[in-house]
């Protein structure tokens, strides 16, 4: 699976639990709070300042491995 910017949170976690320290890295400190449960990828950067694709590339890394 490959992930984007329209991909929820909470589906990537649970399919990859493995990248939860990626999101609480950004500062997603709340992963199983409904908010950031049901955010986008693309939502969580706008909120965290963080560059979408950068993170995007660094989960699709963790999901390749």
């Amino acid at each position: 699976m490959t992930i984007n910017k329209d991909t929820i949170i909470g589906d990537i976690l649970k399919i990859a639990p493995q990248a939860a320290p990626i999101f609480m890295g950004i500062g997603m400190h709340c992963l199983g709070c409904p908010a950031s449960q049901g955010e986008t990828v693309e939502q969580a950067c706008a909120v965290h300042g963080v560059d979408v694709n950068e993170l995007l590339a660094k989960v699709n890394k963790l999901i390749g491995k």
